[in-house]
């Protein structure tokens, strides 16, 4: 029988009509879509992802969404919706499952189970291209050869555990720039979390031991540590050297500190990951716990986004998925449920890992017990995370009484420029929804068209009107390009102008420019001597009206417009330090690294660049006389 001939690949006649458009894009590309195993992405209208799967039968697969009565609702309006199918072979499933957890990450399709996961974890290191290795915090790419431990749920869980295991072990935290040009030991020798090798106070040797019982102690092997330390007390306090023996009790109290703060540990397990979930009210709340060598490392939730019908057990394994897509699994993860596809799961994990990983829901012993201790913290979680959203929906809902809106707004924008004098100018977006603050989305904008020579016609240095005019007019240019009839979730329900009369009309009026007149556009402006609480707020055609000093809508507008404000700040601070550091030479086209460096080590400096003639600039290897001309040009204007 051919496919066209497979009666699973019929519509069923009592299908809605918009079903039916979605599925007949299905069944022509059934036509191409081969037996073997890959990922499918379901393509909206856009060409944006609404759907990213994994199959064993892509073909099998895909012609399931043809059976409407079998779908999940969900499903159905994702089938209504598809109106093309993009297909990845793989060699086996596991790599199509690994390719899936990837995509759904970068793609964001909305109908699958997101991870909104946009934070790295910190690890500990002990680094060893030194011949006195560093102990360090590390976040990112391990580009320099060491033992990284983690990871750890927090900045603050891995500052906490350094700095105890600084007095423990007295190791340096120094860079080894410093460490290079130390004449006398600093500060952390004097307070006993250093054993200063940078001055030779400790032999190359017994650093090399601290360094061993370091590794040691987090690699799970704390009990020998801990043991060692007291032989070395003991021995000291029976030679009657009562100093040394302090010293040691010190690093025994700093390696007891670090296992005291462990209200859970899994002794005898070594590294391990457990991870619960707990659903209420169609939401849920995940909790990962890092436990390693045997010690807890932290914990931290997570609130994965998804379709409300969904159960535990498969929104634990899309989470599994996604978690691990761009981290390491330790040896073995435990589960507060048995997942779907448990087997090949726990084959791609191993994969990625490059040793074996065991995932196991365990019923009875201590792992049950971390993972009904994980349980319980992602109750509170999610019960925490209730309040916050109901709180957050009486605001917004608070924000559309103020402002008029027909209901509350689900993306706000708010709107700052950041300039010294107008140098460096930045103009910056924050958004916010019914989430809190959607960073993700954040942008700045670098002022382009500022006044000069080549740009008589451009804005004044200063002028933030003109500032905000630029800034608009990008941003919704834009949106009409990407978004024209307004179908995505990037168009705002409210704009927020931080400033008075002069901002709010020059947004106002980048707007009329494109067409757009139906964009709710509000002014925040300080009250007498820019008094927190005596805002003023400006709509166009309306006199300017305050709110009470105590409303929490007031409140609410004020955090958002310091985050505008903190966020621009840290652009402007960001460009300008950039350029305290970058070079004039940065500004000519064509002098990339290699001949900026050639010209630099012939004169010494950029400014002697500046000052050259001709002849001497062509007497720099790599500069001919056409670059030469270029430089000059540019320095000394055309002759």
């Amino acid at each position: 029988m051919s496919d066209a001939e497979d009666p699973e690949l019929e519509v069923e006649a009592d299908s809605p009509a918009s079903f039916k458009a979605g599925a007949q894009v299905l069944r022509t590309a059934l036509a191409t879509i081969p037996m073997g195993p890959g990922v499918y992405r379901m393509l909206d209208a856009r060409g944006d992802a609404l759907y990213v799967g994994k199959a064993r039968s892509l073909k099998r697969r895909v012609a399931q969404y043809l059976q409407w009565t079998r779908l999940p609702t969900r499903l159905q309006r994702m089938v209504a919706e598809t109106r093309r199918v993009e297909i990845v072979v793989t060699h086996t499933e596991v790599e199509a499952l690994l390719l899936e957890s990837n995509l759904i990450k970068r793609l964001m399709p909305r109908f699958n189970v997101l991870l909104r996961d946009d934070k790295s974890f910190p690890y500990i290191a002990i680094l060893r291209d030194h011949e006195f290795p560093q102990i360090a915090k590390h976040r990112g790419a391990r580009v320099r050869p060491g033992d990284y431990f983690g990871p750890f749920a927090s900045a603050g869980a891995v500052n906490q555990t350094l700095t105890a295991l600084q007095r423990a072990f007295l190791l340096r935290s120094c860079s080894d720039a410093v460490f290079g040009n130390r004449t006398r030991p600093c500060l952390l020798f004097q307070i006993k979390r250093c054993s200063a090798p940078c001055v030779q106070r400790i032999a190359a040797e017994d650093y090399g031991r601290l360094v061993a019982d370091a590794r040691a102690f987090l690699a799970g092997r704390s009990r020998e540590a801990q043991t060692a330390l007291v032989e070395k007390m003991q021995a000291a306090s029976a030679a009657l050297d009562f100093e040394g023996a302090a010293l040691y009790r010190d690093r025994i109290r700093a390696l007891t500190q670090i296992q005291s703060r462990q209200d859970i540990n899994l002794e005898g397990v070594g590294d391990a990951d457990v991870i619960a979930i707990h659903q209420a009210g169609g939401a849920s709340a995940i909790q990962v716990f890092f436990f390693r060598g045997g010690r807890n490392c932290g914990n931290r939730p997570y609130f994965p986004k998804h379709d409300r019908t969904l159960d535990a057990a498969e929104v634990l394994a899309s989470f599994v998925g996604q978690f691990y897509d761009d981290k390491p699994p330790p040896e073995l993860v435990l589960l507060s449920h048995d997942v779907p596809e448990h087997d090949l799961l726990e084959a791609a994990l191993s994969e990625k890992a490059g040793h074996r990983v065991y995932i196991h829901a365990p019923e009875r012993g201590e792992k049950r017990k971390a993972i009904e201790h994980a349980v319980t913290n992602a109750k509170e979680a999610l019960a925490r995370r209730s309040v916050d959203d109901a709180r957050q929906g009486e605001l917004l809902e608070g924000v559309a009484r103020v402002f008029g809106l027909p209901g509350p707004p689900q993306r706000i924008e708010v709107y700052d420029n950041s300039h010294i004098m107008g140098r460096e100018a930045i103009g910056a977006m924050i958004v916010a929804g019914p989430e809190g603050l959607m960073k993700g989305a954040y942008r700045k904008f670098n002022i382009r068209n500022l006044k000069s020579a080549a740009n008589p016609d451009g804005i004044e240095p200063g002028d933030d009107f003109g500032m905000m005019r630029e800034v608009f007019t990008r941003r919704f240019a834009r949106a009409l390009k990407e978004d024209p009839d307004r179908s995505g979730s990037t168009w705002p329900d409210l704009v927020l102008v931080d400033g008075g009369e002069g901002q709010l009309a020059a947004a106002t009026g980048a707007l009329a420019e494109l067409g757009i007149d139906d964009v709710v556009l509000v002014g925040v402006a300080k009250g007498p001597d820019r008094d927190a609480g005596r805002e003023r707020f400006f709509r166009a055609g309306q006199a300017p009206f305050q709110l009470p000093p105590n409303d929490p809508v007031l409140f609410f507008l004020q955090r958002l417009r310091d985050e505008a404000h903190r966020f621009a700040i840290g652009g402007h601070r960001a460009r300008r330090s950039a350029l305290i550091h970058g070079s004039a030479l940065d500004e000519i086209a064509g002098i990339g690294p290699k001949r900026k460096k050639a010209l630099l080590l012939h004169f010494g400096s950029a400014r002697a660049v500046a000052r050259a003639g001709l002849a001497d600039l062509q007497a720099v290897a790599g500069i001919d006389a056409a670059t030469a001309r270029k430089i000059y040009d540019h320095f000394q204007g055309p002759g």
